[in-house]
């Protein structure tokens, strides 16, 4: 059984006590496969180093996270596509627009998640979108680049039905992690009603640990935690939600 954490932070300080054991927790639960999403530049090398370390298991993503959209956000962009121009990545992310934090960057986060858009159609990736507060928002950018070579996935999905399938329709699969087990997380109530195939699993460790971990530090082996309310969900076997999962995974990265 092969599960993929498609969203994790695993280069963060919250592991930097223990980071090597926490990786193979998760290999040793079958957790075999963390993409690792960027959020600017002051953590590029954390993140090579962490694919040094793992090479076998972590693969990378460049972008600038929304609620880094700074003054420097030009600055910043710029060295995303610098990344880009020197090595391989294996999609965009994560980008998007956060109306939670600072609403007086929307302006700013809006070019920046338009023109990382068309740097992922530029290199032929996915994307891996960040939204909070801003589905409004995050859905005007993408219908205005709205193409069949825009794809990719929207981390930590947490709209209702009609926002999923706006989602799905826009070319993304839902990226769903611990708020699928949460109480009042609302989406394990519709999630049935999609099919698997427009889903894959994340954590988005350090943040938003599943049940029963929750207000505790996540991490990538909790991903097994995910699958297993999935498989009650959709009424199929833990293995089935890992491949299926998995394959979902493949189609975004390449790999």
């Amino acid at each position: 059984m092969i599960l993929t954490d498609t969203h994790t932070h695993l280069y963060s300080s919250q592991f930097q006590d223990d980071r090597a054991e926490v990786i193979q927790r998760a290999i040793d639960a079958g957790v075999t496969r963390f993409f690792i999403p960027a959020i600017d530049s002051t953590y590029t090398q954390r993140m090579y180093d962490l694919e040094a370390q793992f090479p076998q298991n972590v693969f990378l993503m460049m972008g600038l996270h929304p609620c880094y959209v700074k003054e420097n956000y030009l600055e910043e962009l710029a060295k995303v596509e610098a990344e880009f121009a020197k090595r391989k990545f294996y999609a965009v992310g994560e980008i998007g627009i956060d109306m939670y934090w600072d609403k007086t960057t929307l302006e700013n986060q809006q070019y920046a998640f338009r023109h990382q858009i068309q740097l992922a159609k530029k290199h032929q990736l996915g994307i891996n979108i960040h939204c909070r507060d801003a589905f409004d928002e995050v859905f005007e950018v993408m219908e205005s680049e709205k193409a069949p070579d825009l794809f990719g996935i929207f981390h930590c999905f947490s709209g209702d039905l009609a926002q999923a399938n706006k989602a799905i329709d826009l070319g993304m699969k839902l990226g769903i992690g611990g708020v699928a087990t949460f109480k009042n997380g609302k989406i394990d109530q519709f999630l049935n009603e999609i099919d698997l195939k427009h889903i894959v699993l994340e954590t988005d460790s350090p943040y938003l640990a599943p049940a029963p971990h929750r207000g505790k530090r996540n991490e990538s082996s909790y991903a097994v935690l995910v699958a297993q309310k999935l498989a009650e969900i959709y009424n199929v076997s833990v293995e089935e939600i890992a491949r299926i999962t998995t394959e979902n995974s493949k189609e975004v990265f390449g790999i």
